[in-house]
Formats: structure tokens, sequence, C-alpha cells
């Protein structure tokens, strides 16, 4: 009995392993590019959000001469139930309260039912919906106050600030570089620590998994 022929066993061609490695190429370098594009178009996204509120406050301070959150007319100016804010507060020029407070009676909270009602803003204008709180593209805070979010309040300056918090460092670092001086620890938008300390940032943070809010003085 004649033995059985081993059959002939073929490896890839130099040709094929360098087709393949192109292809591995171009499709990881597209996978790259589609993130970098996604976070691109989420930078735009947050600093259109700060754009955004700044207009609201001074669109509402324009049309009724007081500051959204602080006004004590707002029942005059506006239709709908609103929630009330201590008196001896009111009419100051100052929104009172933490950009993030959780307080309904806070004028840094009752900022969004007030540019709500007065259409200069889409969202729930009841204080107790689950969908009051404003949210940025990352699901984290935003909002607006006159008290200075920073631990060292002389170094930042401002009239009020708008503040988003839940940020990577890419995106501290990006948002600063589009609205102010590419530095998060100086000019009029700062990245904050959890603590309120000014952070630090630079290229090599990126990647570090911590989260930040980023703040900008008007």
């Amino acid at each position: 009995m004649k033995p059985t022929p081993r059959s002939k066993q073929r490896g890839f061609t130099l040709v094929e392993i360098a087709v393949v490695l192109v292809i591995i190429g171009l499709l990881l370098g597209g996978v790259l590019k589609g993130q970098e594009l996604i976070n691109s178009a989420k930078v735009k996204s947050l600093v259109q959000e700060f754009n955004s509120v700044s207009t609201m406050v001074y669109g509402y301070q324009d049309r009724f001469r007081f500051l959204p959150g602080d006004d004590p007319r707002v029942a005059d100016h506006v239709n709908g139930t609103l929630a009330t804010t201590p008196a001896n507060s009111t009419g100051n020029s100052r929104i009172n309260g933490a950009w993030n407070s959780a307080t309904a009676t806070d004028e840094s909270f009752l900022f969004w039912q007030h540019v709500r009602l007065a259409g200069l803003a889409s969202g729930a204008t009841a204080v107790a919906d689950a969908n009051y709180l404003e949210l940025n593209v990352e699901n984290g805070r935003i909002g607006v106050s006159s008290e200075n979010p920073t631990s060292n309040a002389a170094n930042f300056p401002g009239q009020f600030y708008v503040c988003s918090g839940g940020l990577t460092t890419r995106f501290a670092r990006q948002i600063d570089t589009t609205m102010d001086d590419g530095a998060t620890n100086t000019g009029a938008v700062r990245t904050l620590k959890a603590d309120g300390t000014i952070a630090t940032l630079t290229a090599n943070d990126e990647g570090d998994g911590n989260f930040y809010t980023v703040c900008a003085a008007y």
C-alpha cells in the first residue's frame, strides 16, 4: 500500500502579510479619526453651552432689568408656577447660591426656572421635576452663580460664573484652548478640582481618569 502523500502547507507570503497590515492600519486610523471627530464635536457643544448660558443671563437682564434667579418681580415678568426664594437676597444684582446648588430656594437653582419660563431656554420648569437640573453633553451638571467657585476668590474675578462639571482632562484643556488662553489655571476660564482648587493641567495629564469642573468668568 502506498503511503498517503502529505498535503503541502502553504504559508502567507510577505506581500499578503503586508496587505493585511495595511488594512489593519487603515482601520485603526479610521477609528482614531472618528473618535477625534466625536471629541471635537463634543468640545464645540460644551463651548456652545457656556455661550448659551451667558446669553440667557444677558437676555433676561436686558428684557427685565434683573438677573434670572435674582428677579424680585419675576411673577410679573413670566407666567408659570414659581418657586420662592428668600426676599432679602433678591434684587441685589447677584445670583446667590453655589453653581451646583441642590437647594430649591437658592437663586442659582431658580435660575433655570426663570430663563425657561421667560422662553430663553427649554426644559422642565418645576423644581421638583427629575429632569429639572441642566446637564452638559457629558451628563455633568452645568450651572451659573455670582459666587466665586474657586477656593481663592480674589484670583478669579467676575460678575457671574458659568460652570460645567464631570469633564475629563482632555475636554477641560480643549475648552480652555477654544475659549481662553489654553492654560487651565489662568485667564477667564479655569479648571477646578473637586475641592475648588485650580488645576494646572498639561498634555501629560490627559487620560489620568480624573474629572474636573470648568468655570468661565463673565
